[in-house]
């Protein structure tokens, strides 16, 4: 879909990553990028040899701006822009790439870095989009500011946040005015609105991220030791999705073959492999945050097991070989970043009916309400009901 940027009089296109989702009206950029772009180039923020620190930039909409075409006339190595892109999301990072290379731009002055990288240091502007989770928008300022403790006293770094107007609450505010300085904000423009701080707060603060819980398996008379880092659903005890699936998962025959597709801190997988040592395992999720919780509750739970798993940052099941697992468990999320579509449980359910064996078996959990028997019998061609309740429905369908 074209978008309102252009790079050298040529009108970008950007698209939503992946590129086969049902929803084709939903953009890649939102009024908040635009915003901002305008700000900056108004401003005169980017010079040569600006250090430009990028957060939760989605599709690449601000990254594509800082880009030379590849045909420019002026020669590559004269873009002194450094671009650091930070997401926690393995999607978002393909999708940066795909603007990048469907709008023939070279990305040579751009670093992708995941969201528990290190922040890389001298940095003279920081473009905010502010992200859904607060748990996450309180680890990225943190982030900011342990980063720019070890900036000289004379460096004077520009942070710009942005997002929808009616996303941008007091209490949001309340927290960049905590843990970074002094905040104010713009007027609205297209129900979008930028957020402005001076990075003059003197006081550090401790991350409470990662969080670590117990968690007690009743039916397997065990406890565990679970470890959540920041953008990770359900950051301090198991939600109750979670816990009904748990109720309800399978009974997994020996050596078998299973994937904890969208797995999150890894709980579902981890209860398997307690229950069926044998089994192995392969942790699937898009968000770096995730797979590395999963990672350390293996290995903290069942280190004499961690050799029968796999941790995977993925969209889905792509390149997960066809025909090749005996059961895949799933929790599909119905929302993209903020965009509510359900084209991620469809492409759930279309690689798991790829990559299951015959007679292998898709088990999912739910809420009521969105219909995902209609889904898995189109796809698999049959659904059985296996528990309910007043909120969730616990489904399976047979490969």
């Amino acid at each position: 879909m074209l978008s309102p940027f252009f790079k050298n009089d040529k009108q970008l296109k950007l698209s939503r990553f992946p590129l086969a989702q049902v929803n084709r009206s939903l953009q890649a950029w939102d009024a908040s990028d635009e915003y901002l772009l305008n700000y900056i180039k108004t401003e005169q923020l980017i010079q040569t040899n600006t250090r430009v620190l990028i957060f939760n930039d989605t599709f690449g909409a601000l990254a594509t701006s800082f880009c030379s075409p590849v045909d420019s006339p002026v020669p590559l190595s004269d873009n002194n822009t450094d671009v650091f892109c930070i997401n926690d999301s393995y999607v978002s990072g393909q999708g940066i790439k795909h603007n990048i290379t469907q709008n023939q731009l070279a990305s040579n002055n751009i670093t992708q870095l995941n969201s528990l990288d290190i922040l890389p240091t001298d940095i003279d502007v920081i473009l905010f989009k502010i992200p859904k989770s607060k748990s996450l928008l309180i680890a990225q300022l943190l982030q900011i500011k342990k980063s720019i403790e070890h900036y000289t006293e004379d460096k004077n770094t520009v942070f710009i946040a942005a997002n929808r107007a009616k996303e941008i609450h007091s209490s949001t505010l309340a927290l960049f005015e905590k843990y970074l300085g002094t905040t104010t904000t713009s007027l609205a423009v297209k129900k979008a609105r930028l957020v402005f701080c001076q990075l003059d707060q003197k006081q550090t603060y401790e991350s409470p991220f990662p969080t670590v819980w117990p968690l007690t398996n009743e039916a397997l008379k065990r406890d565990f030791i679970i470890s959540n880092h920041a953008n990770v659903y359900a950051r301090e005890k198991l939600d109750i999705g979670a816990r009904y699936f748990i109720e309800n998962l399978p009974k997994v025959e020996k050596d078998s073959k299973v994937i904890d597709l969208g797995c999150g801190n890894g709980v579902i997988g981890l209860t398997i492999l307690a229950s069926q040592p044998t089994a192995n395992i392969q942790f699937v999720d898009e968000s770096h945050m995730a797979i590395t919780s999963a990672q350390t509750n293996i290995e903290k739970n069942l280190p004499e097991l961690a050799s029968q798993c796999q941790f995977h940052l993925n969209d889905c099941l792509t390149d997960i070989a066809s025909n090749s697992v005996d059961l895949i468990l799933c929790n599909p999320p119905f929302h993209q970043q903020t965009a509510t579509t359900d084209h991620i449980a469809w492409q759930m359910f279309k690689d798991s009916h790829r990559v299951l064996k015959k007679g292998g078996e898709l088990r999912i959990i739910g809420n009521r309400q969105l219909a995902y028997h209609i889904k898995l019998k189109r796809i698999f061609g049959n659904e059985k009901l296996i528990a309910s309740n007043e909120k969730f429905v616990t489904q399976s369908a047979i490969k």
